[in-house]
């Protein structure tokens, strides 16, 4: 289970510093932030966040505006912007690209979390992937807990079990995290690795090991197989 990794871009150095000192704080992990538009993209093009908090007014030609078109144009996560000029014209400018917040310096760390948690609230409600309390964004599930969205690499997750109104995500590390959401409504936020054999059990076919004639073996759990799905199940798999 991951943190909410967020890149922080910001020209002035000891303002990034504790910008992401504060963030570490809020329990989320922060990238090395980046001075300029080239950095950002190398470090983006990398390691893509999950959310970004830009500076308008960055050194040099590129703003943090052009980072943002940027942002929208190839990469797919909601940005936050930074500013200490809170002018019509630049507030003008920064609405053209639909930012997912918008902080003016100097904030407070409540302010900056609420912003946060917000804009990742928004952004799923936007993209329509949201389920109950949680949302879906670049192949992971983002579970609020305790205030804070945690993220789920797909990667993680050995399978998913119905509890009534609740599914249970069985985890590789063998943590269990309860979610109130259906399996039909979260079947469709998964990728292909996933399928569904069961009316309680969706697969993360990554870590299937052994197949029965009425179960399966995920790692080293078994899996009953329901007849309604047997026939989409077998043509998932390669049998020789």
């Amino acid at each position: 289970m991951d943190k909410v990794k967020i890149l922080v871009v910001e020209d002035e150095v000891i303002i990034a510093d504790n910008l992401c000192d504060t963030l570490d704080k809020l329990n989320y992990e922060t990238l090395e932030p980046a001075i300029n538009y080239t950095e950002a993209l190398e470090i983006i093009s990398g390691e893509t966040p999950d959310i970004a908090i830009l500076d308008i007014e960055l050194g040099g030609r590129k703003t943090g505006i052009d980072l943002a078109i940027e942002i929208k144009k190839n990469y797919d996560f909601p940005f936050i912007f930074l500013t200490s000029n809170a002018d019509a014209v630049t507030l003008e400018k920064a609405k053209k690209v639909n930012p997912s917040g918008y902080l003016v310096k100097p904030f407070t760390k409540e302010e900056l979390y609420t912003s946060i948690e917000i804009a990742l609230h928004n952004y799923s409600e936007k993209i329509n992937k949201k389920t109950a309390s949680n949302l879906v964004v670049k192949n992971a599930l983002f579970i609020k807990e305790k205030g804070v969205f945690l993220k789920i690499n797909f990667n993680d997750i050995l399978y998913l079990k119905s509890e009534h109104v609740y599914t249970e995500l069985v985890l590789k590390s063998d943590i269990t995290q309860v979610i109130r959401v259906s399996l039909n409504n979260i079947i469709d936020k998964l990728n292909s690795d996933f399928v569904r054999v069961h009316r309680s059990y969706i697969i993360n076919t990554n870590y299937l090991t052994q197949i029965d004639k009425t179960s399966l073996k995920v790692k080293n759990s078994i899996i009953p197989i329901g007849d309604k799905y047997k026939n989409n199940f077998f043509k998932r798999i390669n049998i020789v």
